[in-house]
């Protein structure tokens, strides 16, 4: 039986546990409001970014205008930007978004590449011996867009060098602190041929019309810069939102493991006043008998 100097010891060690689980508790609860912050920052230059490239498909009736929107007659290549985290203690928010980009892309009919964003996701996609182009760890939270953009010219500049013919990113989206969705989506060629914007995940309402506008200096010249921008812009929001997603996970893992803490300290205090309990009840009957004894011998 454990006895209570044992007992004492490890209520002591799951004491300081929670509070340690407690205060990364706190610091995952602002982590998310600042990544949301970020992500909402972005969001104006997205919409205006996307409304232009969408009103300029339309007047050239749908044609392609620039490299990236042209979709490729034949796919030969395909890359996947996965985005993991460098840290664990999320609960399942690693393998989730891992196991919903391997059952996707395991078995499709052209080579898959990876570019790996986090450790947890490049070594996971080690283990299942994938092909990984290129890998980005130690990315800072609620990044700016520098940090971060050589991500979106990497897989630009791969798609206009022929070697890859379409480009998926998965990460998972942030909708609530209690609810983060695991979602792989096309983004390179550029879809524009969508009327309503929210079906590519932008929440942007359009008007039909039928006015023609001009743009300087050309509409060529807006979208070489629109387009490779835009892209890299939205690689850089799936980073932001898996990040409010990692930390809002890790949120809920740890206000769960101070709950268990919570809970376990207050059974092992229990036990271990039972047997303080039985230890001074083995004490007072050695006293008693002793006491016994000697007064029978004298």
């Amino acid at each position: 039986m454990t006895s209570a100097l044992e007992m004492r010891v490890r209520i002591k060690s799951i004491k300081s546990l929670s509070q340690v689980t407690r205060a990364l508790q706190t610091v995952s609860a602002s982590k998310v409001r600042k990544s949301l912050q970020a992500v909402n920052a972005t969001a104006p230059y997205a919409e205006k970014a996307w409304k232009v490239v969408v009103h300029l498909g339309r007047q050239s009736e749908n044609l392609p205008l620039h490299p990236l929107l042209a979709p490729r007659n034949e796919i030969k290549n395909t890359l996947v930007i996965l985005i993991t985290s460098d840290r664990g203690l999320a609960g399942s928010y690693n393998v989730n978004i891992v196991r919903k980009t391997l059952l996707k892309f395991i078995e499709f009919p052209n080579p898959v590449a990876y570019v790996a964003v986090g450790k947890k996701g490049r070594d996971l996609l080690l283990r299942r011996k994938q092909r990984i182009l290129a890998d980005f760890d130690k990315v800072p939270t609620s990044p700016r867009f520098s940090d971060v953009s050589a991500i979106g010219w990497l897989a630009v500049d791969e798609f206009l060098d022929g070697n890859y013919d379409e480009v998926f990113i998965a990460y998972t989206r942030f909708e609530s602190m209690l609810q983060q969705v695991p979602e792989v989506r096309q983004i390179l060629p550029l879809k524009v041929k969508y009327a309503d914007p929210s079906e590519e995940g932008y929440n942007v309402t359009h008007h039909k019309t039928n006015s023609i506008f001009s743009y300087e200096p050309g509409q060529s010249e807006v979208l070489d810069t629109i387009v490779p921008r835009f892209t890299a812009l939205q690689i850089y929001q799936s980073i932001l939102s898996a990040q409010a997603s990692e930390n809002a996970a890790r949120m809920i893992a740890m206000q769960n493991a101070t709950e268990n803490a919570t809970e376990l300290i207050s059974i092992l205090q229990m036990q271990y006043n039972k047997a303080r309990q039985q230890s001074i009840t083995n004490e007072m009957l050695d006293i008693a008998g002793g006491a016994e004894a000697l007064s029978t011998k004298l």
